[in-house]
């Protein structure tokens, strides 16, 4: 223990925050970390088509992993660099496919397509979370999906996300474990539509049959948006479209990505409202660049905001954090730990608010009071707690993992054609 630390600790310890207690419980919350920011979100099933209708990415930065061999060791190599707990966010285009268990499409799909996965998971001590993937794939017609008003359409993606739920449902069963098993769908209008409400009842009517069945080792969830690129007029999942069935349908709720509101829309102020509610907030941690862009995650002041939100609400155990971001313009090892790395210091910075004297100066109408702790609070060094607990943890310390992502660029990654 350093004595860097040593004076850290004190300083802490004088405004009432113990940071030996702070990184007990930042190390016992688990971040579920996307796989698809390591191979583009290109998926096995369709390998060759990359991604598409309702997704994308940019850039064509080198060593892009091509099989379940290379994304679980970039997964692996990067998790290496991250301190806490860890999941998987695993999504159904990711089955894999063998002499035993031929190709499928997606309606098909079972458990047994997603064994490996959970053998990984077991092997290292990780969690699972799943998706549905309603994009990338020809029965994307005219960009919908369970809001089509063609039934063929509408029934492929319902089997699909139904044949989702069981495989989480396994899953879970197998790691015993609940898994979140979270439906996006690409579903809107480029332009001013004629009919606002039948692709709403439609898709309303899909859920209802897609969440019929009983999953006690899932936690479903559906995720709003406001708009994207082909869909600037209207989106069939909206916020309030979300939120009005999750309401009304116990044990679903509306999963929050920081990408997907106006951008004079806050996730950090929405987390508190849904808490009133709902016994779980799932959530999805990006960074959008005046849209939707799903840029890399950075310790920037809405992160902070959300963590803050999550943290002084003592809704660590109702939060259910995971990232959706992915960048294909830099190294995507780099991406991964960049992103989690900054999620966890955003838990960190949060838990070492001195909150309980921050909400007595509000309840006194301190706000004077109020606003110079929140100033202070924003200089205390939080730098040297963040060293020690990822000394604690086993891994590099901030200026020392970039050389090792840099040496397995130049060791693995290069070396792919």
């Amino acid at each position: 223990m350093s004595t860097v630390y040593e004076a850290a600790k004190a300083r802490y310890a004088a405004m009432g925050i113990d940071t030996e207690e702070v990184m007990r419980k930042l190390a016992g919350k688990a971040i579920s970390m996307n796989c698809w920011q390591g191979d583009d979100v290109v998926g096995f099933d369709n390998p060759d088509g990359g991604a598409g209708n309702g997704i994308q990415t940019t850039g064509n930065y080198p060593g892009r992993a091509r099989s379940f061999e290379e994304l679980t060791a970039d997964f692996l190599k990067a998790a290496s660099m991250i301190p806490g707990k860890k999941r998987i966010n695993l999504h159904a285009c990711y089955a894999i496919f063998d002499e035993a268990h031929p190709w499928v499409d997606r309606d098909q799909l079972t458990y047994e397509h997603f064994v490996p996965w959970v053998d990984f998971a077991k092997k290292h001590g990780l969690g699972i979370d799943f998706n549905p993937t309603c994009f990338s794939h020809s029965m994307v017609v005219d960009g919908l999906t369970l809001s089509s008003p063609d039934e063929k359409v509408r029934r492929f993606w319902i089997d699909h996300c139904i044949a989702t739920r069981r495989i989480a449902e396994r899953i879970g069963q197998e790691l015993n474990d609940q898994v979140l098993n979270n439906v996006w769908i690409p579903d809107g209008y480029k332009d001013i539509p004629a009919d606002r409400l039948s692709p709403r009842l439609r898709l309303k009517a899909a859920l209802d049959e897609i969440f019929a069945e009983k999953c006690p080792h899932v936690i479903d969830s559906v995720e709003s948006k406001v708009f994207a690129i082909g869909v600037e007029s209207y989106t069939t999942g909206s916020n309030e479209f979300y939120m009005g069935y999750a309401a009304t349908h116990p044990g679903v709720y509306n999963l929050l990505d920081n990408g997907h509101y106006h951008p004079m829309e806050f996730v950090s102020d929405k987390i508190p409202s849904l808490l009133c509610y709902f016994d779980k907030v799932p959530l999805h941690v990006t960074r959008p660049v005046r849209w939707d862009s799903d840029h890399v995650v950075l310790f920037d002041d809405e992160l902070r905001e959300i963590m803050k939100e999550i943290v002084r609400n003592d809704a660590l155990d109702k939060v259910l954090i995971g990232l959706d971001c992915f960048d294909a313009s830099i190294n995507r090892i780099a991406a991964w730990v960049i992103a989690t790395r900054a999620a966890e210091k955003g838990l960190l910075f949060a838990m070492l608010q001195p909150d309980q004297q921050l909400k007595e100066a509000q309840d006194k109408g301190d706000f004077t009071r109020r606003l110079v702790l929140m100033e202070e609070a924003k200089t205390l060094p939080m730098g040297e707690v963040w060293e020690e607990y990822c000394r604690r943890q086993g891994v590099p310390g901030d200026g020392a993992w970039f050389d090792l992502v840099k040496e397995y660029e130049r060791d693995v990654l290069l070396k792919r054609v």
